[in-house]
């Protein structure tokens, strides 16, 4: 759908500003009824923050914007399948749909580990959509590793 990767480019960008300030490069875009209501990129190392993932930073500045902590009508778009800390906030919010570019085979609670977004247990379950601009999602963040090594 043209407009998941609208979207997913919005996200991108967010990777690529984090990846320049030596985050790690993960980017997510909230979107609500059409618009984008929250855009961040990782900010784990700038807030001294364990937490600051992209994925965190968007739901609760959605949540500030709708004014609610239910985030139902909302899209997550976020360059890496979430780990298992951002999905839990992910079930917490009530999103109702993921969009994710690249797996993450070491840590993604979407599909590759865990699927904590589609466990019947949960009381809520997220439609999700993977491998949206799935070869540059990879690249950004396979770039920056190779970077470092």
């Amino acid at each position: 759908m043209q407009s998941d990767i609208d979207f997913m480019q919005e996200a991108l960008e967010e990777a690529r500003a984090a990846a320049a300030a030596g985050e790690v490069p993960i980017g997510a875009a909230l979107v609500h009824e059409g618009k984008t209501i929250a855009r961040s990129g990782n900010r784990t190392i700038r807030d001294c923050d364990p937490t600051a993932h992209a994925e965190i930073i968007v739901l609760r500045k959605g949540a500030r914007v709708l004014e609610n902590y239910r985030l139902a009508g909302a899209t997550l778009y976020v360059t890496v399948e979430p780990c298992s800390m951002c999905a839990g906030a992910m079930i917490q919010a009530r999103i109702p749909r993921l969009v994710y570019g690249a797996e993450d085979p070491k840590g993604g609670a979407a599909r590759s580990c865990f699927q904590i977004l589609s466990n019947p247990r949960l009381n809520h379950q997220v439609e999700i959509t993977a491998g949206v601009l799935v070869r540059e999602c990879a690249e950004v963040i396979q770039t920056f590793f190779a970077e470092r090594r």
